[in-house]
């Protein structure tokens, strides 16, 4: 194994690695996005008879594919290192937004979605933990939340698109920029380490080593985490990104189609839509300013209340700069509360289980992602309120910040260096 460098390598320095997270996520957020950007197009299709039970399962099945992307991708990142898996991630997401595309029928088109989903759910954990593992010690949360705001700039980017396309174009063009990230592949492939031990955090220490805790086999990494040192933080990370996924997929596919039902016309809600990401980015960076100051549980117990907050105020005849003030703060709540936790978990694991942890946590809890939508279309369906899909947040959003209440301190061993591993903030 390698021994700990004072200084950084190449490709390894927070700021390209920030970056290229940044760009990462970005196209990533651009193909979470789009379902709920072209939704009120897909509902409108002559031909499909798309509605919103339909609607809600497309962005089922886009997250049906999140959970064996996020527990493969985290798992084999931890087994062979950040970049193998992160190119293999990128070409699998561009082909799948290409033969979104392209499909002439609804069921082709379902299918695509749900090669989208194992994309998008491989890239989260993957970059993640390469940005976690770049990042300085003291900036740790704002460098990774920087990174992460990349899902809600595609998010913009997606509204944004679809506000000027939409409905003039077919919606199924707005899919051909998801083939984007191929163009990415020869970056990543040069600066990302090929294994974790060649990823040497750049943090100027200069505290003695400590002796490295005995490494895990592959196999066995899920069950180091299930054992007391980490079982409560594993099962509560697993249960509040369950929530805050209900929340996040729930409002990126139905939050467009609320906003028109509630009377708002198609160009409207996605100004709406811009402001709900605009907020995640902007809220993002501010929490994890407050979390680099030891407040990172506070930061997320508080995302998640002021997005039940905000879907509360959006639910109500407000002035039109207070609806879009109380969009961004949703997004922030949504969006942030999960970047957060991402935060959290890489922050209590150790390099060689920090790929498995994130993998887990997003795996397991994409299980919200794929509840989140189907939720909204029930509730929407069965009680003809329009503002039934706004409250319908509430719910998950108090859940969400109770459990985070349970969060104990990362674990400190985690934030020591060990011989041939990243030293961890």
């Amino acid at each position: 194994m390698s021994s700990i460098s004072s200084g950084p390598r190449p490709g390894v320095r927070p700021g390209p690695a920030v970056t290229l997270g940044l760009v990462i996520l970005c196209i990533e957020g651009y193909d979470l996005f789009i379902l709920g950007a072209v939704g009120p197009s897909l509902l409108a299709h002559p031909d499909w008879d798309v509605t919103k039970s339909t609607l809600g399962l497309l962005g089922s099945l886009t997250a049906l594919g999140m959970p064996l992307g996020s527990i493969v991708a985290g798992w084999a990142g931890d087994l062979y290192g950040r970049r193998l898996p992160m190119v293999l991630s990128l070409a699998w997401l561009s082909l799948s937004m290409l033969l979104s595309a392209i499909a002439d029928d609804l069921t082709l088109f379902a299918a695509t979605r749900f090669l989208t989903g194992m994309g998008v759910g491989a890239l989260i954990p993957l970059v993640t933990a390469y940005v976690s593992e770049a990042a300085t010690p003291s900036r740790h949360s704002l460098q990774v939340g920087v990174a992460t705001t990349g899902l809600a700039i595609g998010g913009i980017i997606t509204a944004v698109v679809g506000r000027s396309l939409l409905p003039e174009w077919d919606f199924r063009t707005l899919f051909l920029f998801g083939v984007i990230p191929l163009v990415l592949i020869p970056v990543v492939w040069r600066m990302v380490p090929g294994s974790i031990d060649d990823q040497t955090s750049h943090a100027t220490s200069t505290a003695e080593p400590e002796p490295a805790p005995e490494r895990t086999t592959s196999a066995n990494r899920l069950g180091e985490l299930l054992t007391p040192r980490y079982r409560r933080l594993t099962l509560l990370a697993w249960a509040s990104t369950f929530v805050g996924l209900v929340i996040v997929y729930g409002a990126s596919t139905w939050l467009p189609a609320l906003m028109v039902e509630a009377g708002y016309d198609l160009r409207s809600s996605l100004e709406f839509a811009i402001a709900f990401n605009a907020g995640a980015v902007i809220g993002t960076i501010g929490a994890a300013l407050i979390a680099d100051r030891g407040f990172l549980k506070l930061a997320t117990m508080a995302s998640f209340l002021l997005a039940g907050v905000a879907m509360i105020v959006l639910s109500t005849p407000q002035a039109r700069p207070l609806l879009l003030l109380a969009s961004a703060v949703a997004g922030f709540g949504a969006l942030g509360s999960q970047t957060l936790i991402n935060i959290f978990v890489a922050r209590s694991h150790p390099a060689h289980l920090r790929g498995t942890a994130l993998g887990f946590s997003l795996g397991v809890g994409r299980v919200g992602a794929i509840v989140g939508p189907s939720y909204l279309a029930a509730v929407t369906v069965l009680i003809s309120s329009p503002k039934a899909g706004f409250y319908a947040f509430v719910v998950p959003a108090i859940l969400g910040a109770a459990l985070i209440g349970l969060l104990h301190s990362a674990p400190r061993e985690a934030t020591k260096p060990q011989p041939g591993a990243d030293i961890t903030p």
